[in-house]
């Protein structure tokens, strides 16, 4: 099961003068992941490059930003995709120190800078959420709060017409069973709405 961090986190390696700043951090996607690196360009002026991974809701990025190509970004992306992360950002912002690492020097380096960065992050277990939508008699909407909130679900909207209408997310795993359950109790009053986009 993907993970994602729970905050972004930071390391600083040395290598024969360059200086590498790695960051990790969550991102949800790519547009997101562009706007930190803009950030990250205007925090650092002086930087040589800037180069990053994302791995985001289906959405995924190696970039080298002027070094050889693969030396950074796909390196990054890799340490992401062996730690089965998800929604996450990694950036790595170089100063050039002079002395030139090598394609070997410069993997290892980028690699390195993310590593170290998880080494110090706090993982959080993702979970896809099922969004619901029912309609039932206003004499069931006290008993579909009571399950609502007994199941941790989260109420999105509700809307008050010839019956309520109600729509909330809660974990995908649990999403058969709820359904299930609120049948049983409902005594079959209540109406599942399918209203994802076709």
């Amino acid at each position: 099961m993907p993970n994602t961090i729970a905050s972004a986190v930071h390391s600083e390696l040395l290598i024969k003068k360059s200086r590498f700043i790695g960051c990790v951090e969550p991102m949800r996607d790519r547009a997101s992941a562009q706007a930190r690196v803009h950030e990250l360009w205007a925090q650092h002026p002086g930087a040589t490059h800037v180069c990053w991974a994302l791995l985001a809701g289906g959405q995924s990025a190696a970039v080298d930003d002027g070094e050889p190509s693969g030396t950074a970004g796909r390196p990054m992306l890799e340490v992401l995709r062996h730690q089965d992360l998800e929604g996450v950002l990694a950036t790595v912002v170089r100063y050039y120190g002079g002395i030139n690492l090598g394609a070997g020097g410069l993997v290892r380096a980028y690699t390195d800078a993310v590593a170290q960065a998880l080494l110090k992050a706090t993982k959080v277990v993702l979970t896809r959420l099922s969004t619901l939508r029912c309609t039932l008699p206003y004499a069931l909407e006290g008993l579909m709060r009571r399950e609502i909130d007994a199941c941790g679900a989260t109420l999105i909207e509700v809307s008050h017409g010839s019956l309520v209408d109600m729509r909330f997310s809660l974990p995908e795993p649990d999403a058969a069973r709820f359904v299930a359950r609120l049948n049983d109790a409902g005594q079959g009053r209540i109406g599942w709405i399918d209203d994802r986009p076709v």
